[in-house]
C-alpha cells in the first residue's frame, strides 16, 4: 500500500464525521459546510496541478466546474429525468449508479474542453496565459447563460440531490490520491521541471506541450468533477456560480495555502470555507441586530485582504511547497 498512514487518517476522518453526524452533534447545516468544504479540496488541488505544479497560470478554472455542472445535471435532471433519492432500493441503486457516470461524464467533458484550450493556448505564457483562461471561464459562463435547454438565465432547476458526504468524500480522496500519484511519479517530475525552467526541461528532452496540455486536461477533469457534485449537492447549476470570482476565490485558496502543496490547499479549503459561513453570520448579525446594512460581496474584500497579507508577509503560503507526512510517498529501499 503507498499510502498507508493517509488511509488511516482519511479512514478516521470518514469514521468520525458519519459517527458525529449520526449522535446528532453534526446537523445538516454542518454537513453542508464539510461537504462544500471538500467539493473546494477537490478545485484547490486540481488548480494546483495547473498553477502550482506544472507552473502555468489560469484564471477560469470555475468554467470547467460549469461544464461538468451542466453536463452531468442535464443527465440526470433533462435525459434520465431521476427521481429525487428518497430509500434505498433496486431503482434508487440504478438512479445513484446513473448519478456516478453523470459526474465522470462531466469530468470527462470538461478535459475535453480543457484539451482543446490548452493544446493552442498553452503556448503562451505568464500574463498572456492568464487572459485566455479569464476569456475561457466568461465564454463558458456567457453560453450556459443562453442556452435555453439547460435553463439560460435561471439556471438548471430540480437536479436531484445524491451528492451526500459519502460520495463527496470518495471523489476528494480519489482526487487527492491521484493527483499525489502524478506528481511523484515520472510525469509529475516532467511537470516539475516545466514548472522550474521550462526551456531547460525542453532542452533535455521533456515534451513541454505535452505535459502542459496533459496537466491541464487532468486540472479540468477534476474541476468538470468538482461542479457536478456541487450542481447535485445545492439541487442548482446557475451562471452565477461560475463566474470569475469564484475563480478567483480558488486561485486565494491555492496562494493561501501553498503554490505546490497539497495539504495546503486542503487546509486552506476547509479554513476559508467555514470562514465564509463565520462572515455570513457576522453579516447577518450587522444586519439585523445593530441595524448596520452590509452586503454579502463585503466577503470578497475580507479574501482580498486574506490574500493580500499572505502575500506580503508569508508569500510561500501556509504550507509552502511542503507536504505533510501522511503525503509523502515511502521510498522504496533495496
Amino acid at each position: 500500500m503507498k499510502y498507508p498512514k493517509f488511509l488511516v487518517a482519511a479512514a478516521v476522518f470518514y469514521a468520525a464525521i458519519m459517527l458525529l453526524s449520526l449522535v446528532g452533534v453534526l446537523n445538516g447545516y454542518f454537513m453542508i459546510i464539510i461537504n462544500r468544504s471538500l467539493i473546494f479540496v477537490i478545485l484547490a488541488v486540481s488548480l494546483n496541478l495547473i498553477n502550482g505544479i506544472t507552473g502555468q497560470f489560469s484564471l477560469g478554472h470555475m468554467g470547467f466546474a460549469a461544464i461538468g455542472a451542466y453536463v452531468s445535471g442535464t443527465i440526470t435532471t433533462l435525459i434520465f429525468k431521476l427521481p429525487l433519492p428518497h430509500a434505498l432500493g433496486l431503482a434508487e441503486m440504478g438512479a445513484e449508479t446513473v448519478f456516478i457516470l453523470a459526474i465522470v461524464a462531466g469530468g470527462a467533458a470538461a478535459a475535453f474542453i480543457g484539451f482543446l484550450i490548452g493544446f493552442p493556448s498553452l503556448r503562451l505564457k505568464g500574463d498572456y496565459l492568464a487572459i485566455v483562461t479569464l476569456g475561457f471561464g466568461e465564454i463558458i459562463r456567457t453560453i450556459v447563460n443562453n442556452i435555453d435547454y439547460i435553463g439560460g438565465p435561471r439556471g438548471l432547476l430540480g437536479i436531484p440531490m445524491f451528492s451526500n458526504f459519502t460520495v463527496i468524500f470518495a471523489f476528494a480522496f480519489l482526487t487527492v490520491v491521484i493527483i499525489r500519484n502524478t506528481i511523484e511519479s515520472s510525469h509529475g517530475r516532467a511537470m516539475l521541471a516545466i514548472r522550474e525552467n521550462e526551456l531547460a526541461a525542453d532542452l533535455s528532452g521533456v515534451d513541454t506541450t505535452r505535459y502542459k496540455v496533459t496537466g491541464f486536461a487532468m486540472g479540468a477533469f477534476f474541476a468538470g468533477i468538482a461542479g457536478g457534485l456541487l450542481a447535485h449537492l445545492i439541487s442548482l447549476a446557475h451562471p452565477t456560480q461560475f463566474g470569475f470570482l469564484q475563480s478567483a476565490m480558488i486561485l486565494i485558496l491555492v496562494y493561501a495555502g501553498g503554490m505546490g502543496s497539497l495539504t495546503g490547499s486542503v487546509i486552506a479549503a476547509f479554513l476559508l470555507t467555514f470562514l465564509t459561513e463565520v462572515l455570513r453570520l457576522v453579516i447577518d448579525w450587522l444586519n439585523g441586530t445593530v441595524g448596520i446594512p452590509i452586503g454579502t460581496e463585503w466577503t470578497m474584500v475580507v479574501y482580498a485582504l486574506i490574500l493580500i497579507l499572505v502575500m506580503l508577509f508569508k508569500p510561500e503560503g501556509l504550507m509552502g511547497g511542503r507536504e505533510a507526512k501522511i503525503l509523502i510517498l515511502p521510498r522504496k529501499t533495496k
